[in-house]
């Protein structure tokens, strides 16, 4: 009986010094993972530091040479350089009237007062001091002596193009961008990389690296996304031209929110090598280049600039199909179809107005405006856009935030994709029968859209564009747990702006008026086509914009891009006249 006892005690002690040795191990372990997640935190908080205190660096060392450069210019008029053109501004700089030097440090010195104020700036691309040395080798180019600005995801040789996201850091691009390159080879200096939203897809302007911008108007809203850096900038007067890219409207929504001009070119007319996505291998939703500037004549110059042998050599793949200025140029009278409303987001009233009051101009401008309807909105949005962008489930845009904190406005749209995999199964087996089953791919869609633009014989098509800007983090405003969260209150980007992606139709965005005191009052009133929780945000997102700029979107048929620049010249040379008539 004894050693029955004993036996008993020892199994008692083995099994409390067992229990003792896991929880030991257990601690252990959860020991490990803490210094290991310390080690990791504190490894990308270093690698953020890291460039912030770069960026810090070249805006100090840009900061000094400004102020060299002016001690010993006291003479030059910056004011009245800043003022110009960009036509304007070649011209004077071909004649010799200007000199490359006062025109760079007359906009260094005023994008450094402009990211002071918005913090649209990643960095000052400081290479550009030594190629201005030489630059008069390169007199001939369209661009010649001209700052241009740069999205950061356009690579710039031993710079990074993080797309805001922390695991792209240190990781210089060897070389130059096709566009940079043509750029360099027409004249122009890229001399300054601009902030977007981290991961690119959204329309706020945010990032752990970098920072928040704010619009140039009002610095309680936001000034767009994704090229918001660049809408800021130019809106701001820092720049006189800006490159930017567009996935959803990552041109024309900053260009719309900041008071400028934007044109998103056909997919595939302008290199995208060295423009950095978020992740590669999408081909539903496609992107495209662009640029941005205070008018219509300033993008259509650049556009002009681009498509040169030198592009078409450096990028066979892109069609080599010069700038057509006789049709940019050509006055005939056009058959313009217009929208108000597409039938899935109910437009505020600035952009209504927008809309009916250039459809008025351009009918007493001899031009012929007929109704017009996109097909199949609703299908379009949740089959072709939101699974067009996200057809691996988000998997490889989860990856590229791996180990990086997230931006507000991101975190709540991707939080649905961090669900485990039983739980995203289970709801896609329950919301299955709310989603339409009727097949159709996105050629069949594109054809469609284009029969039905020739059914109503129409050249060009004025339709809106979100506006005015948004208040800071409405993007990340989230309503339930479905594939259309991760948008969270954007249907008015999918709707307004990213059709014309996944078309690849050319489109660009001119602003033609501001919202006024009766736009906020009748706003009071608005509740939205399907008076749900999206209709509710975006109204409360637009609200308090008395005085903002509101835009309108112009589009033409792919490959037609100048008839659509043509289009946008024409709404901006009829709305100046009007203004000066007062």
């Amino acid at each position: 009986m004894e050693n029955v006892k004993e036996f008993v005690q020892k199994m008692e002690m083995d099994t409390r010094v067992a229990a003792l040795m896991t929880g030991a191990a257990c601690a252990v372990g959860a020991l490990v993972l803490l210094v290991r997640k310390g080690i990791s935190h504190k490894k990308t908080n270093d690698k953020i530091q890291i460039a912030r205190d770069r960026r810090t660096e070249s805006l100090q060392q840009a900061e000094l040479a400004v102020l060299r450069y002016k001690e010993s210019r006291p003479s030059i008029d910056s004011a009245r350089i800043l003022n110009l053109s960009l036509s304007e501004l070649t011209k004077q700089l071909k004649s010799g009237s200007l000199t490359p030097e006062d025109v760079f440090y007359s906009y260094m010195e005023k994008t450094l007062d402009v990211h002071k104020n918005l913090n649209c700036c990643t960095g000052v691309l400081l290479e550009s001091f030594d190629q201005l040395k030489t630059i008069a080798s390169n007199k001939d180019g369209l661009l010649y002596g001209v700052p241009v600005s740069i999205k950061e995801n356009i690579a710039y040789k031993n710079h990074d193009s993080s797309c805001g996201v922390v695991i792209n850091l240190d990781q210089p691009a060897k070389e130059d961008s096709v566009l940079v390159q043509v750029l360099k080879r027409q004249g122009a200096i890229p001399f300054v990389k601009t902030n977007l939203p981290q991961g690119l897809l959204n329309y706020d302007c945010g990032n752990p690296i970098y920072g928040q911008t704010v619009n140039p108007h009002n610095f309680q809203k936001t000034s767009g996304g994704s090229s918001g850096g660049e809408g800021a900038l130019v809106g701001g007067g820092g720049s006189v031209l800006g490159l930017g890219s567009d996935i959803g409207g990552s041109i024309r929504i900053p260009a719309a929110f900041c008071g400028i001009s934007g044109f998103k070119p056909t997919a595939g007319r302008i290199s995208s090598q060295g423009v950095k996505p978020i992740y590669r291998g999408q081909k539903s939703v496609l992107s495209s280049a662009g640029p941005m500037a205070k008018d219509v004549e300033s993008l259509a110059l650049c556009m002009q600039a681009l498509l040169c042998d030198h592009m078409f050599s450096l990028d066979p793949t892109i069609p080599p199909i010069p700038f057509n200025v006789q049709v940019y140029e050509s006055t005939k009278p056009l058959r313009i179809g217009y929208l108000e409303n597409d039938g899935y987001l109910q437009p505020s009233p600035s952009m209504v107005r927008a809309i009916r009051e250039v459809k008025a101009l351009l009918e007493q401008a001899g031009h012929t405006l007929v109704p017009y309807s996109p097909l199949k909105i609703s299908y379009l949005v949740t089959e072709l856009l939101i699974k067009g962008v996200f057809a691996d489930g988000a998997a490889t845009l989860l990856k590229k935030l791996k180990g990086s904190p997230l931006d507000p406005c991101l975190k709540a749209q991707v939080l649905p994709y961090y669900l485990p995999k039983w739980l995203k199964k289970a709801l896609s087996f329950l919301l299955k029968p709310l989603v339409s089953s009727l097949p159709m791919c996105r050629h069949d869609y594109i054809q469609e859209m284009i029969a039905e633009w020739r059914r109503c014989n129409i050249d060009v098509l004025l339709c809106p564009v979100i506006g005015p800007a948004f208040n800071h983090l409405y993007c990340g405003r989230c309503d339930t747990v479905t594939n259309q969260y991760l948008f969270s209150a954007l249907p008015a980007a999918l709707t307004c702006t990213m059709i014309y992606n996944l078309l690849t139709f050319p489109a660009g965005v001119v602003p033609v008026t501001t919202v006024t005191a009766e736009d906020e009052q009748e706003l009071q009133h608005y509740t939205g086509i399907y008076q749900d929780r999206w209709d509710r945000l975006f109204k409360q997102a637009v609200s308090q914009s008395e005085g903002l700029p509101v835009a309108v979107q112009c589009v033409a048929l792919p490959w037609q891009d100048e008839l659509c620049l043509r289009f946008m010249k024409e709404v901006e040379q009829l709305v100046k006249k009007l203004i000066l008539s007062f």
